[in-house]
């Protein structure tokens, strides 16, 4: 980590704690058996990066906090609601997230899919609220980012083409998987970096770029983490791609190319941050944590 993480990590905590605060107030009762999914599902920790780019993003803009708090909540509920689908029998098969058992361990699957599908209305609801004082013109445009984000040609988009890969007839190749994981782990984690610039008013290509980037580096760190992590530190199952014979970066690239690539990517987002000047540092810092997190 750089010298600086320490603080990093401070601002990290801090979005976390404040995205988690709002969710608390936005989410349902837990005294239903759908309230209480949605909220294990929502604020059962996490490392709430999504959140603190939307909020780092806004910041560079001095976009008022409150705007990007919503934001940041937005996001957070739509990869909360893919974790909960993801995690279901007919998808990736996981009973362990972050330490806890997924919801549908803990309930039931038809309650896990009723879960995550209320998480994505609810995300949508927090981004057109007219609570956040956000002009509605760009209330337009971030509803309809986030939905071609989360969709057939976002994060849906590249699940499904995971799926499909499970019984293709050859393992998928560098520029597949890179395809593939830029829509499933990546178009959450740009819509998250340029939600700032769209509130800000400004040009969201930079921030878009660097997130692209971010987002690859984040999902070899995770094959990575699937080959040498510890699961107590992870909090779900591990080295489950090898046994189903999945192609990862690892596995086309091996351990060390593979982390190689990851730095190459991290140091070309931090080089799309130069135009912003320090203004960008906690931006910077958080790819820097893409190459050092233990989970």
């Amino acid at each position: 980590m750089q010298p600086d993480a320490p603080a990093f990590h401070a601002r990290l905590g801090d979005a976390a704690a404040s995205v988690e605060a709002l969710l608390e107030t936005l989410l349902p009762a837990a005294d239903t058996t759908l309230g209480a999914a949605m909220r294990h599902g929502a604020l059962s920790g996490g490392k709430r990066m999504r959140a603190y780019l939307a909020m780092e993003s806004a910041a560079l803009f001095r976009v008022p906090p409150a705007q990007a708090l919503r934001a940041a909540a937005a996001v957070e509920c739509v990869h909360a609601y893919s974790l909960i689908h993801d995690d279901l029998p007919c998808m990736d098969d996981d009973d362990l997230r972050r330490g806890q058992p997924t919801v549908h361990v803990k309930w039931d699957e038809a309650t896990a899919v009723l879960a995550g599908d209320a998480l994505q209305a609810l995300a949508f609801e927090i981004l057109a609220s007219p609570q956040g004082a956000i002009d509605p013109r760009l209330q337009v445009r971030l509803i309809t980012r986030l939905a071609q984000a989360a969709g057939a040609m976002g994060m849906v988009g590249g699940q499904a083409l995971d799926i499909a890969a499970e019984t293709a007839a050859a393992p998928l190749d560098l520029e597949q998987i890179s395809a593939l994981q830029g829509l499933k782990t990546g178009a959450l984690i740009i819509w998250a970096a340029e939600s700032g610039a769209v509130l800000g008013r400004s040009d969201i290509a930079p921030l878009r770029a660097y997130a692209a980037d971010l987002g690859l580096a984040f999902q070899i760190r995770d094959d990575i983490l699937d080959v040498e992590g510890d699961p107590e530190v992870t909090g779900k199952r591990l080295r489950k791609d090898a046994a189903a014979g999945k192609a990862t970066f690892v596995s086309l690239l091996g351990i060390d190319r593979a982390r190689g690539l990851a730095e190459e990517l991290v140091a070309r987002a931090c080089d799309t941050l130069v135009p912003y000047g320090s203004a960008a540092g906690n931006l910077r810092n958080a790819a820097e944590f893409a190459l050092a997190r233990g989970a």
